[in-house]
């Protein structure tokens, strides 16, 4: 279970533990190949649609991957993968707030020095009163001091409550002490540029969709080139994980999950697949400055959003959840242009707060440079009132106001895990999407052009080999 304590004001999730409980268990002799022979297959993006027969393979009992030496008879055994548990190691905030203690000595210091030294400065202060100084905010900066006012007192309640609960029960630490020193900053795998491959992809020839089958089942004796894997849905319907090799990169796949790995261009596979979610979550690279600025990742604007095929995808009464960053612009345009181009009406607003495993926000709460939260957006897809009326009675109606807390992942946009927090609000049993992922969970279809990106085998350790 994520969910470590569930209160009125939220819950407070445990992500590592949902990782783990996964399933991340491979079965047969190549559940655990030799590392090795990674480099016998392994093309560089360059040369990737002249080694397109031998770069994305699934591994086998039978048929291992190109390069991979088979193992003595006798060691078909399993392999368990954990995640590293080192990512999830926020032991201090990014950015410590002064203690109300220390910032009235601070006060009484600086008074205590204008007083004795009053006649030095009171010239400089008369000249100073003469001159105004620029201090008004932006429009932008207006509306976020504007929303952060309304929803703080929320937060730091609700917050204060789950921390307290986590202190209890042992799940947070009120020191540090108990922790194991690692540093925060872990760095993870370089991977094989997943959004690279999905533009070569483009690249390859066109597929007749009737021709082509809509979803691909990994297997154990089956290859599956780089064109099954931009064409249709890739499908683990078996019990444990299972490792594929790209590019001579590892990843692995939990067991009963879906993935597409395309771009917004390439988004027909998985609507050949026919199928209507219940839940769509999704994670937009937002157009922002700082992103423009780094170029560490594609943005989309915000008519390529609405592009998204979402009326196509969405069963009645479907969950719609988007993630929003703390910019009311996209705020603002997911609620008023967004929703109602996919006939999807708002809900209510959740927040996502960040803490250290003390129970510490990762940034000041009132911190005008990061805010220790994110902001999720609930709507539900507008059919027939008499459909939507049958189904409401399945699902407990959506609150106003949640917050899920916890501590965060290092590694960039890994987001907390939505599966329990959301099944009381939607049908036991019912089909869900995540768009923008980047990662895998059971149950679930995943798309996006980095969707494997935490799937990599270096973000894994072995628990255990027999």
């Amino acid at each position: 279970m994520s969910v470590v304590q569930r209160l009125g004001a939220g819950w407070l999730l445990d992500h590592l533990s949902f990782i783990n409980q996964c399933g991340y268990e491979t079965h047969g002799s190549l559940a655990h190949p030799p590392h090795a022979a990674l480099d016998t297959c392994a093309p560089s993006v360059g040369r990737l649609c002249a080694a397109s027969a031998c770069a994305t393979t699934c591994t086998s009992r039978d048929d291992p991957p190109p390069g991979d030496a088979l193992e003595p008879e006798g060691k078909r055994g399993k392999t368990r993968y954990v995640f590293r548990e080192e990512f999830f190691d926020v032991l201090k905030p990014h950015i410590v707030a002064a203690a109300p203690e220390r910032l009235c000595q601070v006060i009484s210091y600086i008074f205590f020095f204008f007083q004795v030294s009053w006649f030095i400065y009171f010239p400089c202060l008369l000249i100073l009163q003469k001159r105004k100084r620029k201090c008004a905010f932006n429009q932008g900066e207006v509306d976020a001091l504007e929303y952060h006012t309304k929803i703080r007192e929320l937060i730091w309640e609700g917050t204060l409550h789950l921390v307290q609960e986590g202190l209890k029960s042992g799940f947070l630490h009120c020191t540090t002490t108990k922790l194991h020193c690692s540093k925060n900053v872990v760095p993870g795998p370089m991977g094989c540029g997943l959004a690279e491959l999905c533009e070569m992809a483009k690249q390859f020839p066109a597929i007749n969709d009737s021709d082509h089958e809509a979803v691909r089942a990994i297997d154990d004796k089956t290859f599956i080139l780089e064109q099954d894997l931009h064409s249709c849905v890739i499908e683990n319907n078996s019990s444990c994980a299972k490792m594929i090799v790209l590019m001579g990169q590892k990843y692995l796949v939990p067991p009963k999950s879906n993935f597409l790995l395309s771009d917004i261009s390439c988004l027909q596979p998985l609507l050949n697949c026919k199928k209507k979610y219940d839940v769509i979550v999704m994670d937009p690279p937002w157009e922002n400055k700082s992103v423009k600025r780094s170029n560490r990742y594609g943005y989309l604007s915000s008519w390529q959003i609405k592009q998204i095929p979402v009326s196509s995808l969405a069963a009645p009464n479907c969950l719609v959840v988007t993630w929003v960053t703390n910019r009311q612009k996209h705020l603002r345009f997911v609620k008023d242009e967004l929703y109602p181009h996919w006939s999807v009406k708002t809900l209510a607003e959740w927040h996502w707060v960040k803490i250290t495993r003390s129970g510490e926000f990762v940034f000041p709460l009132d911190s005008s440079h990061k805010k220790p939260y994110e902001v999720l957006v609930l709507g539900r897809v507008q059919g027939r009132v008499e459909e939507a009326l049958r189904k409401s009675e399945e699902v407990l109606p959506i609150p106003d106001h949640k917050l899920i807390v916890s501590v965060p992942c290092s590694l960039h946009s890994h987001k907390p895990p939505l599966t329990e927090v959301l099944a009381e609000f939607v049908k036991p049993g019912a089909e869900c999407l995540e768009l923008f992922a980047r990662n895998l969970q059971p149950g679930w279809t995943s798309w996006g052009n980095e969707v494997l990106k935490f799937q990599h085998i270096d973000y894994f350790t072995v628990m255990q080999d027999e």
